[in-house]
């Protein structure tokens, strides 16, 4: 391109086509300072409510942003004298690989949707889904946001999760925590249950019924091997997991149990 081509078009066509520009910009500015403006109303109509499940709530509102954006989006490439049929005939040619992102958004969407129907869980609720375990912080339109027990945000698809196994710690009052504990065979296996009981039942938020179960759930050459299971709410599930494993120890050893060790076979030379 040469420059007399250039100032050719500075000398027609700049000064309109930096007024749109400016105007595209400002469109833009506008359109996203109204758009926030209308999701917080929205939101907070919704929360001022209080007949609307927080779930839903976010997800109306994901569905209202992607909206309004596509509106806005639209107007400004109208600005510039691109109409709505031109731009779907521009998507139209650009191929198999749009087509097919655009099938996998629409899966996430159409997944979403049954989820908000079905209810299998909401936000605040821990759960395992799409092999991610944590708690629920968002169900948007495409994915739902989980935070992991290490702090890490995870965005699992909503196809992914309605097509899987979806596991809801939440849904029921209590939940069991699973312990191990082994005692040596020289020691008396009911005192050991009769201690347990007693001290795990002291623990704190472990739930009075059911009551814990201690029982024998198999020998070992070094001993028996006990189950040790309390029950608690969610909210209380590793505080009384991690408490149920230092009482064990702390049983134990107030108790003055040996340490099971493997029986060694002797043979006669």
């Amino acid at each position: 391109m040469n420059s007399e081509v250039i100032w050719t078009f500075l000398s027609t066509q700049g000064a309109d086509f930096g007024l749109k520009l400016l105007g595209a910009l400002a469109a833009w500015i506008i359109g996203r300072w109204l758009i926030g403006l209308a999701l917080r109303l929205m939101g907070a109509a919704l929360r001022r409510g209080g007949k609307v499940d927080q779930t839903l709530a976010h997800y109306l509102t994901s569905i209202l942003s992607v909206l309004l954006n596509v509106i806005l989006v639209m107007a400004i490439l109208d600005i510039f004298g691109v109409k709505t049929t031109s731009f779907a005939a521009l998507l139209a040619g650009a191929g198999l690989a749009i087509g097919t992102a655009w099938g996998g958004l629409l899966s996430h969407f159409a997944a979403g949707v049954f989820m908000q129907v079905l209810r299998p869980y909401k936000v605040g609720d821990f759960v395992t889904v799409g092999g991610t375990t944590g708690t629920v912080k968002e169900l948007g339109l495409f994915g739902t946001t989980v935070i992991t027990p290490d702090n890490v945000v995870t965005i699992v698809g909503n196809n992914t999760v309605f097509s899987g196994q979806i596991q809801n710690f939440s849904t029921l009052p209590y939940r069991r925590v699973d312990c191990l504990a082994k005692v040596a065979n020289s020691v008396d296996v009911v005192d050991a249950m009769a201690r347990l009981k007693a001290v795990v039942a002291a623990i704190p938020n472990v739930a009075t019924a059911p009551a814990p179960d201690i029982e024998i759930l198999q020998f070992t050459p070094e001993g028996p091997l006990l189950c040790v299971r309390p029950y608690t709410h969610t909210d209380n599930y590793w505080q009384v997991y991690f408490d149920t494993h230092k009482a064990v120890v702390s049983t134990f050893g107030a108790a003055g149990y040996p340490v099971p060790e493997t029986p060694v076979a002797h043979r006669n030379l």
